[in-house]
């Protein structure tokens, strides 16, 4: 019993940190709004005395503490039920350390202290929320009691769900349906067919000429966003997925780009209003060039020494156009604006849906360029160096001179991506290339699948379409993506669409590491 209790103490503690974290920095009355969005749910229905948006936040609780309970029953192996006890000890462990924050949080609130003066999302609606409309004593209680039967519930799930057989089960019977799809014979035709490939091309061309055209100008922006971090995020899979080179300075080249065609075009500060076309091999050149001379330096050094230099290099490209003594080649903290944008046959693009369209041509050609890397010898040598790089010089591979040219290539699309940016916006400044632009962009190529062309086009959409879909989620977007990340690690971390070489890989490393898990002795 004595070590029941120990190892619930340890499996509901972890969740009462998140759940008090969530309701310190204010979550609880965003992921409310949330649910009500999607669940409609009348503010006259009344359910064991609470409302409609005490309601939601009690579904959003009630999933954490189920996970409490269903995580804690996974660490015992035989099923007995002793499950059921440990999932109830960690419901309730987490349970008291909720009710009691919100309880002192509440008390505090009640007799008159202004919290928010010292946690900034405190407001006293907010407190009366996660309280579920009640008193801080009766909300404490009513919270107590429903993660302690959350948890026991997910314990008792645990208990008669074999969650390692159901997936097998699961796994095996997609495969065969897969397989008995793929032995139709009007698939096997289909699959055959040379055309096939084209009409799918076909497809996809026609939905990217028609989606913009029935889509508003927000949703044209939006559409013009993703496109602009999908080039960034085929630039840095050249670097990171294909090359193996931890880069977090990747914003600098971005910016090369963007202030390239600011600075060339823009009536201020240089008067020089050059023509849009002309500056994107310009910045594109630039940009390369910035890569190149980056790398000679700093390319003999591996893993997180590459990431740290890199990291600097981007805040020191940040700071020096934010200086105030290059405020008249730069612009400085104000930034450059009436950026210059392109013109077809004297015709300007001057809406979101002329960008859009020359965005996917961006895109394509971006795509185009990595394919044909990716199924050539520097693809492969990239890819050997990424494995292995000491047995690929082994083999003859150049290494200094392929990571050049990964840098050169990568840097060159950030540069592009820069144009549309700051062209689209008519305008660019410092605080469009801060950090946060790197690591949103490493996200995406981690979150879609390193490596991987449609993993990136997929990681883009889900980092920053759907971000503009829940507004709501906006102040947390970092949180989202901690979390994200956090989740596709431990779930999926081959990333959502993997290449079929390293999803091959990493099946094979699951499966060694079971053999070890089951020769270990008990």
């Amino acid at each position: 019993m004595k070590t029941l209790l120990k190892n619930g103490l340890k499996a509901g503690i972890p969740f009462g940190i998140v759940s008090i974290f969530l309701f310190l920095i204010g979550f609880n009355s965003t992921i409310a709004d949330i649910i009500l969005k999607f669940i409609k749910i009348d503010d006259k229905t009344v359910v064991f005395g609470l409302t409609s948006r005490p309601l939601a936040l009690l579904m959003f609780m009630g999933v954490i503490g189920f996970w409490a309970g269903t995580n804690s029953g996974r660490k015992i192996k035989n099923k007995t039920s002793s499950v059921i006890i440990l999932s109830t000890l960690a419901g309730l462990t987490h349970g008291v350390l909720v009710a009691l924050v919100s309880y002192t949080i509440g008390s505090l609130s009640e007799s008159g202290l202004k919290i928010n003066t010292y946690l900034a999302a405190m407001l006293t609606q907010t407190i009366k929320l996660f309280l579920l409309d009640k008193t801080p004593l009766a909300g404490a209680v009513f919270m107590l009691i429903f993660l302690t039967i959350m948890g026991a519930l997910g314990g008792l799930v645990s208990f008669s769900y074999d969650r390692a057989n159901t997936r097998q089960k699961m796994v095996s019977g997609w495969k065969n349906l897969t397989v008995k799809i793929n032995q139709q014979p009007v698939v096997r035709h289909i699959q055959t067919n040379p055309l096939t490939r084209y009409i799918l091309y076909g497809l996809i061309l026609i939905c990217l000429i028609v989606v913009p055209l029935i889509a508003g100008s927000y949703w044209n922006y939006t559409i013009g966003t993703v496109g602009i971090y999908v080039l960034l995020g085929l630039g840095l899979n050249i670097i990171v997925g294909m090359s193996g080179l931890l880069v977090l300075g990747y914003v600098a080249f971005f910016a090369i780009g963007a202030y390239t065609v600011s600075l060339l075009t823009a009536p201020l500060p240089h008067h020089l209003m050059w023509n849009f076309w002309w500056t994107i091999p310009i910045a594109m050149l630039l940009a390369a060039l910035a890569g190149i001379l980056l790398g000679i330096p700093v390319l003999r050094m591996r893993g997180d020494y590459l990431a740290i230099v890199t990291l600097g290099f981007g805040e020191i490209i940040r700071i020096l156009i934010k200086s105030d003594l290059l405020t008249s080649f730069t612009g400085g903290p104000k930034g450059v604006t009436a950026v210059g944008g392109p013109t077809l046959f004297g015709r300007p693009f001057s809406s979101e849906i002329d960008f859009v369209y020359l965005i996917f041509l961006a895109v394509l050609f971006a795509i185009f360029v990595t394919v044909r890397l990716q199924n050539s010898r520097v693809g492969r040598a990239w890819e050997a160096m990424r494995e292995d790089e000491t047995v690929s010089r082994a083999m003859g591979i150049d290494t200094l001179w392929q990571k050049l040219l990964a840098f050169a290539i990568g840097a060159a699309l950030a540069g592009l991506a820069g144009v549309f940016f700051a062209s689209r916006n008519q305008f660019t400044g410092p605080e469009d290339h801060s950090l946060m632009v790197s690591i949103n962009v490493l996200s995406v190529v981690i979150v879609g699948g390193m490596g991987s062309i449609p993993g990136v086009i997929a990681g883009a959409f889900v980092l920053k379409g759907l971000p503009e879909i829940l507004r709501e989620l906006e102040n947390y977007r970092v949180l989202t993506f901690g979390a994200l990340l956090v989740i596709m690690m431990l779930v999926r971390p081959e990333g959502l669409i993997p290449p079929s070489r390293r999803k091959l890989d990493t099946n094979q490393d699951a499966v060694l590491d079971s053999k070890k898990q089951d020769e270990r002795p008990e």
